[in-house]
Formats: structure tokens, sequence, C-alpha cells
């Protein structure tokens, strides 16, 4: 027998053997065969998918990309090597390659459960949620007993804010697979996502239990325990799991929200500024060849910019640090939204105000204005809350105290607003601006209050709630049709007496102008609220109204009707 012949048994042999030992468990073992047999023959088409696939089994990702890559360009006509490469650039989050590569896999091999699957994932990663959820149950029609598509598809219900139905399917994951930490962690979720934090803190423990080193679940566990109002021991939860990953930006972002919410402002400015690592965020990030400046160079003779960034309500409460750059000699250069230029022209220590998108002018640093805390050190003790540091135009708040005259006899003027935006494409934020709003109906309490005469200042999808409301509508004034931006809601909120907001921007704008204003606060509260207390140190103008148990508006309420009671026969 020739030389090559006997090197082709060896080979056979050994990968017989390897093959054996990855399916015994003995994966160490298999892939120190594969490479034996790659130092033979470097181009040995088996050996390197296998190894790939090893790779991927032991979270080597790259690794694992590189070899199916290879194995690809010598045989491209295996449907399994392109459903584990787009499971790999899933991992890599490379989704749109993920989805090319399971849908080569799926024209390969029609009806491949794995490929379906695999496909499922890079859809729920390019956020087609229906479309993801599609694949999966054609996975599972295929293959019924496969618990990862089960599991995988109770993400997508959840990003379809179908929670129920997400807990149901990790329910069948976790039949068919008793230990599985993935899904225990994502049932978790769901029960999360449907108020239920004490079954969901029972559903995170036991896939702690299963998998101790599960950083997901650690972080999740904190969410959790924030909404049990347990802060000290969310603080540990994030602690373990930042112990595992120490530059894993969701539990940074996690543990800065709960240390500031705790009033622990120092360290929570430091670890808020992990908010540029996420996923959700890593993208919005600006660019500039100009340093950022955290307060760490004198900015004497120099002109910055400062740059607004997520919502509008974070754009009014932080502007406020515009004045405090220029007192240290810097000449400001501030970029805000549209819907915000009109108001901000009324900001103090402003040079120059630029709209969001618009050409920039030169400028030699630049700071994002919720960094602005961190560069100057603000504690408890030193928040900027001087009020009002944004004003009305004058005409304009004129003319609409000209017209609110014609309303009708003497009334304490109230402005509502019942619900905040709506972000259903984020799952996060769409469970936050859900716990954040109420029905409209569900205030009518206050409107039986005497003396009150009630102005809508509620925008976006939400207002149509007035609409439907023909009794409602009656005792609420509604202009909101004449507000385009929110110089025009400065004006008429000028000439109101009192504001009475859920937690959204309308808040910070009558906060920012020193105007009365009652916040309906959900019970896991934003942390610019802090805990327990019924005042704000960033507005001297607010009151705050707490739910006393996740979900309990009718408690806000009443507490509400009976203050508004008091402060209605005080002013008529």
């Amino acid at each position: 027998m020739s030389k090559t012949a006997n090197q082709q048994r060896r080979i056979d042999a050994m990968l017989r053997e390897a093959v054996a030992m990855q399916q015994n468990g003995a994966q160490p073992e298999a892939e120190e065969i594969y490479r034996e047999i790659l130092a033979l023959r470097p181009m040995h088409f088996d050996a390197i998918q296998l190894l790939g696939a090893l790779s991927l089994q032991a979270g080597r990702i790259d690794e694992g990309v590189g070899l199916l890559q290879k194995a690809v360009s010598i045989n491209g006509k295996q449907a399994p090597l392109h459903s584990n490469l787009a499971y790999a650039y899933n991992a890599q989050r490379r989704f749109s390659e993920g989805l090319a590569s399971a849908n080569r896999a799926l024209a390969l091999q029609p009806g491949f459960p794995d490929a379906l699957n695999n496909r499922g994932n890079a859809l729920a990663g390019l956020d087609r949620p229906a479309e993801a959820l599609a694949s999966f149950d054609k996975a599972l029609a295929l293959q019924p007993e496969l618990a990862q598509a089960w599991n995988n598809r109770a993400c997508v219900l959840r990003d379809l804010d179908r929670p129920a139905d997400a807990l149901a399917s990790c329910d069948q994951a976790i039949a068919l697979h008793a230990r599985y930490a993935d899904a225990w962690s994502n049932r978790a979720n769901a029960l999360s996502d449907m108020n239920r934090p004490q079954d969901a803190q029972a559903s995170y423990q036991r896939a702690l239990e299963l998998a101790p080193a599960f950083v997901d679940a650690w972080n999740n566990l904190g969410l959790t325990l924030v909404d049990m109002k347990l802060h000290d021991e969310a603080l540990q939860s994030y602690e373990r799991a930042l112990a595992l990953d120490a530059d894993w930006a969701e539990a940074h972002w996690n543990y800065a929200l709960c240390l500031l919410q705790m009033g622990r402002l120092e360290q929570g400015w430091r670890e808020y500024e992990w908010r540029w690592q996420r996923h959700r965020i890593k993208a919005s990030q600006r660019s500039f060849a100009q340093p950022l400046w955290l307060g760490e160079f004198p900015l004497e003779g120099k002109t910055i910019l400062l740059h607004a960034e997520q919502g509008l309500g974070d754009t009014l409460q932080f502007c406020r640090y515009a004045p405090l750059v220029a007192a240290m000699g810097a000449r400001v250069i501030l970029e805000v939204p549209k819907e915000l230029m009109r108001l901000l022209a009324t900001l103090g220590g402003v040079a120059e105000l630029v709209e969001q998108g618009q050409p920039l002018p030169a400028f030699d640093c630049h700071a994002p204005l919720l960094s602005l805390p961190l560069a100057f050190g603000t504690e408890l003790a030193s928040i900027p809350s001087g009020t009002p540091y944004l004003c009305a135009d004058n005409a304009d708040a004129q003319r609409w105290a000209q017209r609110l005259t014609s309303d009708g006899a003497p009334a304490m003027k109230v402005g509502l607003v019942w619900a905040g935006g709506n972000r259903p494409h984020v799952a996060e934020l769409r469970k936050t601006d859900a716990r954040r709003s109420v029905r409209l109906d569900t205030l009518r309490p206050i409107f039986d209050v005497q003396h009150v005469r009630f102005y809508s200042l509620q925008k976006g999808p939400a207002a149509q709630q007035l609409r439907e409301e023909q009794a409602l509508s009656e005792r609420i004034i509604d202009y909101t049709d004449e507000l385009d931006d929110f110089a025009d809601t400065a004006a008429l909120v000028e000439n109101l007496d009192l504001v009475i907001t859920v937690d959204t921007a309308v808040a910070h704008l009558a906060g920012a102008m020193n105007k009365p204003v009652w916040v309906m606060n959900r019970f896991d509260t934003c942390w610019r609220w802090l805990l327990d207390r019924t005042d704000s140190p960033w507005y001297p103008g607010v009151r705050l109204f707490r739910q006393p148990a996740l979900g309990d508006w009718d408690s806000v309420v009443n507490e509400l009707r009976d203050a508004l009671s008091a402060e209605s026969s005080l002013v008529v």
C-alpha cells in the first residue's frame, strides 16, 4: 500500500475518532485531533467545518467564522455549513449576512429546521419580528421538539408585544429541556413584561441555578429587583454581571440608572458614559475630530459644541448646563432638534443655536448634553436648579392670554398630559412607555373637581382618546392642533396655573419655566425623579405623585383629586 493511501486511512480513522469524541461531549480532545488532521492536510473539508462548528460551541465565534468560510470555499453545496455560518454571523450581529447564509442553506435544503431557526434569529436582529416569527413557526411545524426555536420564538413574541404568548413559548422549550437556562431567563423576561416581578425573579433565579455565569440573567434580575424596589439587591445583581463580564455595556447602563435613582450621582454619571457602548445607542454617537470635553481641560477662549441626545425631555432638562459652560469662558454652540429651536432661543449663555442635521460652524471641542453633569461633578446638593431658564415668547403668550379669557368663568387653568411617547419598535422602551402612561378615562375622578378648567397638552396617538370620549371632550379644551413646536406649547403653558402630566417632555418644559407641575410617576421611576421624594432637586416647581405599587394609577389619581380640590379652592 502506498504512503498516500496509508496517510488517508490514518486520517479517516482520526476523523471517525474525533467525531465520536465530539458526539460524546469530549470537545477538547476532538478539537486536538481535527487540528492534527489539518496539520497533515490543511484543506481537509470535514476537519475544517467540524472544527469550525466546535469553535462556535466553545464561543470562539471569530475563529469559527473563518473556518466555516474556508469550508464554504472548498464546498459550498452543504446546507448545514451555511446554517452554521448563519448562526455565527448572528452571534457577531452581522444579521444581513446571517440572513443570506440561512437563505443559502434553505435553497440547498428546503424545510431545514436549523436553518429556519437561524433565519428567524437574523430577521429578529434586523427588526423584522413578524417575519422572524413565521420562520420559527415553520421550523417548529417541521420539528416540534426543537427547543431552541421555541425559545427564540418567545423573544420575537415579546418584540411583538405578546408577552403571554412568549411565556407559553418558553414553557414549551422548558417542557422539552427542563435545564434550558436561556428559556428560563426569557420566561422571566416575559413575566417582567406582564408586571409580575416576583414570578420573574423566581425564573431568573432558576436560570442562574442552572448557569451561574449567565451574565444576561444577572443583569435582568437586577431590573426585576428594581421593579420590586429592592435597589441595593439590584446593584449587587449588576455587580455580579460585571464581575463576569467587565465590559458588558448593558449591565453598566442599568447599574448607572440604579445608582442615579438612589442619588449616588458621582458614581452614576461615570457609569452613564457606558451608554455609548450599547447596541441601541452606539449608532447615534457623534464622531468628531475635535476632542470630547468632560471637564478635564479649561474652556477659556474656546468654542464648544453642545449637542442634544436621546429625547426632547432630556434636552429640556440638561440644556440648563449651557450657561454654566459659557461662564467658564467658552463660546457655546448648541445643536438641538427642530421642535426645540424657537424655545431654546430664550436660553442664556448660547452664542449660536443650530438645528440638528444642519451644517455645523467651527468649534474646538464638544460634549453631549447628558455628559455635562459628569463634567461639572454634579451631586444632589450642587444640581443647577435655578428656574426659569426657558421662557415663552411674550407676544405669543399674550395672544394665548387673550384667547383663554374667552373660555368661560374664572377657574383654575390646568394643562393635562396623560401619555408619553410611543416607541413600539424597542421592547425596553415600549415597556417604559406603557408603564409611564395612563388612559385618559383613568383620570375621570379629577374631572369632578369644581372650579377647574382643563386644557389638553397631549400630542401624538394618545390624543385620539380625547376625541373618542365625548363626555370628557366637553370637560377638556383642546387647542393642540395649534401647537406646532415647544415654543407654541410654552406660550400656552405660560397662561396656565398648573400642569398635570405623566413623565414626559412637558414635565421638563413646565419645570424649566418654573411653572407648578404635578408629575404622575410610575413605581419603577425614571432615575431623574430619584426615590421616595415628592419634590425634585432639578425643578423647584415639581411635585411628584408616585404609584405605591407597580401599575397602581388609581391611588395616584385619588391623591391628585384631593390635592387639586384643595388647590382650586384657593385660586377661585
